[in-house]
């Protein structure tokens, strides 16, 4: 029997689609005869190096197809600015047990609170663990289920979805949904229901769902479908978008928007036989709630007058009998 070549093993690693251990056969040989390794130990640090590069590719792969924003990882996450409960679950959560148990997770929270880029963090940990995530907004997963709907695939497209271990779906409460919306959204979440993962974002509370899927049963069912199984993040405290951005107007220079005083300090007059003096009242600027500048009057001014014998008399001006509408206009009353 001819004695085996290299070329010839090659070959039938190439067939046996065992490409790392194809590349570095020969050398690991080489480096094995020189060091006296056993044979199991050869066979050894071969299998090895396949299965971290088969990894790698995967994960990169994976990556490439979940459509996450490069940006938001772990390690540009400020763990600072979450709330300290929140905190405590994310090291958990990034290791990917809610997963393999097909929980959902669900981040609520004002506008510009952080929960895009947090839930996102733990996505792009949970593919470095091996899972397939699938990042997207939720009006273009409710068009993408549309036009497989109305193409008479929509079962195809759900079993497509579901060779995701979780699907993302952020902003759920943007964009109002119309009936054909509505029911497409339901059966995708109906369709995952205690088998798949699904992380949503949402800056509407449970109570006003109902503007997402329009009829209270469904509102109803789709909620308690979500929460049976669930991890909920409620992230608060301020906007992180608006601390930024005054953070960068003091950078260049700027101040940050406040409310000032204007104090007008009346002039002595140094001629008797002059016209009297009016003395202006303090006044404060302040902003209603459509964002319009309002000033009121700390104390009404007075007039001052000679009466019949030359003696300087004093009388209040008539009072403005709209004196309560600064306020109205704060409660957001017309």
């Amino acid at each position: 029997m001819t004695e085996p070549t290299w070329a010839s093993l090659a070959i039938m690693l190439r067939a046996l689609k065992l490409a790392t251990v194809r590349r570095h056969a020969e050398e690991i040989s080489q480096q094995a005869e020189r060091e006296g390794w056993t044979f199991q130990r050869y066979i050894h640090h071969l299998v090895e190096l396949e299965l971290h590069e088969r990894r790698r590719r995967r994960i990169e792969r994976n990556l490439k197809d979940s459509g996450l924003p490069a940006d938001k990882t772990i390690a540009t996450l400020n763990r600072s600015r979450l709330p300290i409960k929140v905190a405590k679950q994310v090291a958990t959560l990034c290791e990917g047990a809610f997963v393999e148990r097909g929980d959902n997770l669900l981040a609520f929270g004002l506008p510009g609170r952080g929960k895009t880029h947090l839930v996102c963090a733990i996505a792009h940990e949970l593919i470095q663990r091996g899972y397939r995530v699938l990042f997207t907004a939720t009006f273009a997963l409710v068009q993408r289920l549309l036009v497989a709907k109305r193409d008479l695939r929509l079962e195809d497209e759900l079993a497509i979805l579901d060779g995701f271990d979780a699907v993302l779906c952020d902003d759920i409460g943007y964009v109002q949904q119309n009936r054909d919306e509505m029911e497409v959204l339901f059966t995708f979440l109906a369709e995952r229901y205690e088998r798949r993962t699904v992380i949503i974002t949402s800056n509407l509370v449970f109570s006003e769902w109902d503007r997402i899927f329009k009829d209270p049963m469904t509102t109803a069912a789709a909620i308690d479908r979500l929460v049976h199984h669930s991890v909920i993040l409620e992230m608060t405290g301020k906007s992180i978008r608006i601390e930024e951005a005054q953070a960068d107007q003091t950078l260049q220079g700027g101040a940050s928007p406040t409310t000032t005083t204007a104090t007008t300090t009346p002039t002595p007059s140094t001629d008797s036989k002059k016209e009297p003096t009016t003395t202006t009242a303090p006044t404060t600027a302040t902003l209603n709630t459509e964002g319009t500048p309002t000033t009121t009057t700390a104390n009404p001014p007075t007039n001052t007058a000679k009466n019949a014998n030359g003696a300087p008399t004093t009388t209040p001006s008539p009072r403005n009998k709209n004196r309560n509408h600064s306020r109205e206009e704060a409660d957001g009353e017309m």
